[in-house]
């Protein structure tokens, strides 16, 4: 890892992410697609939201709220299920960032998508990369999110800060490895977030 994977502008992350992104390609999470195949999947899109804060890029998470339906107090990326009128999954990542943290879709500046992934939960989720000014005024729905919050992207890309362990879904004829970090701020990333992590930070070369 070298220090100006930090520092890398926006023009070179959008030239890596349109080079490696393929339409219709699933980068799995987990190892996920292969045990779907041929299964219905809900389509759904997140943001990965960058801000320059200090000297070097930080990823933006929220936790969700212990209010929500699926996965309470989880770390994630703003993001949800595709409305039946969207028709790129920008829409849908920037429409749920907007309801979910008060991010307007103006003050975003996208950089491009990764490949889908497949999530346990039967998702195809297209991760989309904008970056967002800092400090902003996020405005939180409470009843989704708990908090927002960054982490250096140099953090993330530490190979020492995270490790991976099997994990067997229900039903599951075999366990597929999940990534879990080490605790940032008292937050704990791991699973599909995390995963998607390093989808980017192999996307960027880092």
């Amino acid at each position: 890892m070298s220090l100006a994977a930090g520092t890398l502008t926006e023009a070179e992350i959008s030239d890596r992410l349109r080079r490696a992104y393929r339409p219709g390609a699933a980068a799995s999470t987990d190892g996920y697609a292969e045990l779907y195949t041929g299964v219905p999947l809900t389509c759904a899109a997140v943001l990965i939201p960058l801000a320059w804060r200090g000297d070097e890029w930080h990823l933006i998470f929220t936790r969700r709220a212990d209010t929500v339906e699926h996965h309470k107090r989880e770390v994630s990326f703003p993001g949800g299920a595709c409305d039946a009128d969207e028709t790129t999954p920008e829409a849908t990542a920037l429409r749920e960032a907007e309801e979910e943290i008060g991010l307007k879709p103006t003050d975003v500046r996208l950089l491009g998508r990764l490949n889908d992934v497949v999530t346990v939960t039967r998702y195809r989720v297209t991760p989309v990369v904008g970056v967002v000014p800092w400090p902003y005024p996020f405005r939180l729905a409470p009843h989704e999110v708990a908090r927002v919050f960054t982490i250096p992207l140099l953090w993330v890309a530490d190979r020492r800060n995270w490790y991976e362990q099997p994990f067997t879904p229900n039903g599951a004829p075999h366990s597929f490895p999940v990534v879990i970090y080490h605790e940032y701020d008292g937050e704990a990333l791991w699973g599909a977030s995390a995963r998607m992590t390093l989808n980017f930070l192999s996307t960027l070369g880092i």
